[in-house]
């Protein structure tokens, strides 16, 4: 039973309609990879079949040699991936030491053939007062009802607040806008690019270390720092400034603006979720966060790469920062440097580098 309390702390929600699987490694069999999947339709064997691939690719692609599963649905539903993930699995040379199905607060064991342990109607459980369920409340790991639940925490504000930061937004473009043209008729040519890069800086800066000491920023700050990370050059400043020692304070900041970012503007703060929810384990959290980047920006490269990483099972030791900002500032001053001031920041010479230790499927 430890392993159906164990899931939903990791997902950080209750799964439904899920195959998840649990790779471990030995001696003590540790967790080292952690993953789901919507059930496949019964009636489409070669989904099925796919999804079965890639479970074992992605263990294979980590070294996993022993893993454990949970069908979360009906068994028509669990059955044929459950048999397809065992008998793929034994072909890899990966051993399934366990292979339950939970519905309805009972669960079964495709494993356990004995009717004295294993009973046909299913041993019901109560995860309420398990200790890996009280383990992780005590270490403030909360579990939310659904996957959907955990997509609303990201998901974008509304009401008063939507408003708000719709007027913001729009006076920060228009601000910058206004101070390029005074500049220009004062014959100091410089692009709107360059002035959102150069504030944005500093106010991204200024931003983590506020939420590092648990300050709060209000809506005209947070417009203005959504209109500065649409610049690659500030984006990936932020990126290169991602201590996982204040991982906590990051994912604070990163949530409240990718729920606050208008439309046209998600895609850097969710991305950057992303990364820092990857960063701490929490795959699940870094999904949804890229759903929003995505959807916002559909070729957002950033987005697309880390889905790729996430999607090959990727550890968490592998969110490396392999750049420092100084780094990063040395490679926009030689981007900008070649590309001249019309196009300054509109290349990506930094973003392979930062993700260029991670695994790609």
């Amino acid at each position: 039973m430890s392993l159906l309390a164990a899931i939903p702390a990791i997902l950080e929600f209750e799964p439904a309609s899920s195959l998840v699987v649990i790779g471990t490694e030995r001696p003590r069999d540790q967790v080292r990879v952690t993953f789901r999947y919507d059930l496949p339709d019964p009636g489409d064997p070669a989904r099925a079949a796919a999804v079965v691939e890639h479970m074992v690719d992605v263990l294979l692609s980590q070294r996993v040699t022993t893993a454990a599963a949970v069908g979360y649905g009906p068994d028509d539903a669990v059955a044929p991936v459950a048999t397809a993930l065992r008998e793929r699995a034994a072909e890899a040379g990966i051993t399934i030491f366990e292979m339950l199905r939970a519905e309805g607060g009972r669960y079964w064991s495709y494993v356990c053939t004995e009717a004295s342990c294993c009973p046909p109607e299913g041993t019901p459980f109560d995860l309420t007062d398990h200790p890996v369920t009280r383990a992780f409340l005590t270490a403030g790991r909360r579990v939310l009802p659904s996957r959907d639940e955990l997509a609303a925490t990201v998901a974008a504000a509304g009401g008063e607040r939507a408003e708000a930061m719709g007027r913001a937004t729009q006076e920060a473009e228009e601000h910058i806008a206004q101070c390029a043209a005074r500049l220009r008729d004062a014959g100091i040519r410089v692009s709107a690019r360059r002035l959102t890069a150069a504030a944005g800086l500093v106010l991204v800066r200024e931003a983590i270390s506020r939420y590092r000491a648990g300050e709060p920023i209000g809506t005209e700050y947070a417009a203005w720092l959504t209109v500065a990370l649409r610049e690659l050059r500030v984006r990936d400043d932020a990126w290169a400034r991602m201590d996982p020692d204040s991982a906590d304070a990051h994912r604070r900041l990163w949530t409240d603006l990718t729920r606050l970012a208008r439309p046209g503007y998600v895609a850097g703060p969710a991305a950057l979720l992303g990364f820092v929810a990857w960063q701490s384990g929490n795959g699940a959290l870094g999904n949804v966060a890229l759903d929003r980047a995505l959807a916002d920006s559909p070729r957002y490269s950033m987005a697309l790469l880390l889905r790729d990483v996430l999607d090959s099972g990727a550890p968490p030791s592998m969110a490396r920062l392999p750049m420092t900002p100084e780094e990063v500032a040395a490679s926009y001053d030689a981007q900008e440097d070649r590309d001249g001031d019309a196009e300054a920041g509109r290349g990506r010479p930094a973003t392979g580098q930062l993700v260029r230790d991670s695994p790609r499927r």
